[in-house]
């Protein structure tokens, strides 16, 4: 007893009976039950938190994910595009080396008949002075030979028959 005696006068045996006490009270007055109430309304808080930003981690994950389809299928239709544009400009390089082909050939043809015409009037106008000349050349050896009026007028019309066969 003496004991007990000597810790009923120590000043922390009644500081703890008065710490008893006053949470008996609180707890007596819903205290506990108002901290527990709000503890779980923060908790459910937290809870709806971090709902709401797993479903924005997600909304993003699918938003990522849509961006890089999209960003695919760009540089995939951005790469059909380039293929084509090869491919179109392959086939005007040939047409148009066709087109040159084909042109020089008309040309090189009008060229070739320009020559063969201009190569045959030259050889009529040879033709047509030689012509000529022979006649004038037989002209003077029949004149030479054959001397009188019967002797020009053979001389005329062998020139002018002559003359009808070579033009």
């Amino acid at each position: 007893m003496e004991f007990l005696l000597n810790e009923l006068s120590h000043a922390t045996f009644w500081a703890g009976i008065a710490l008893v006490i006053f949470l008996g009270g609180v707890g007596y007055l819903g205290a506990f039950k108002t901290v527990g109430k709000m503890l779980d309304d923060r908790r459910d808080q937290i809870r709806k938190e971090l709902d709401d930003a797993r479903t924005l981690r997600e909304e993003a994950l699918a938003l990522l994910a849509s961006y890089e389809r999209k960003q695919k299928d760009a540089e995939k239709e951005a790469e059909d595009i380039i293929a084509q544009a090869k491919q179109e400009a392959e086939r005007l390089r040939r047409d148009t080396e066709e087109a040159l082909a084909e042109q020089l050939i008309r040309r090189t043809k009008a060229a070739e008949d320009k020559i063969s015409n201009a190569e045959a009037q030259a050889l009529k106008e040879v033709r047509a002075v030689a012509a000529d000349v022979a006649i004038e050349a037989a002209t003077q050896v029949i004149k030479a030979k054959v001397a009188g009026p019967s002797g020009e007028k053979l001389v005329e019309q062998s020139i002018d028959g002559l003359k009808d066969r070579f033009h």
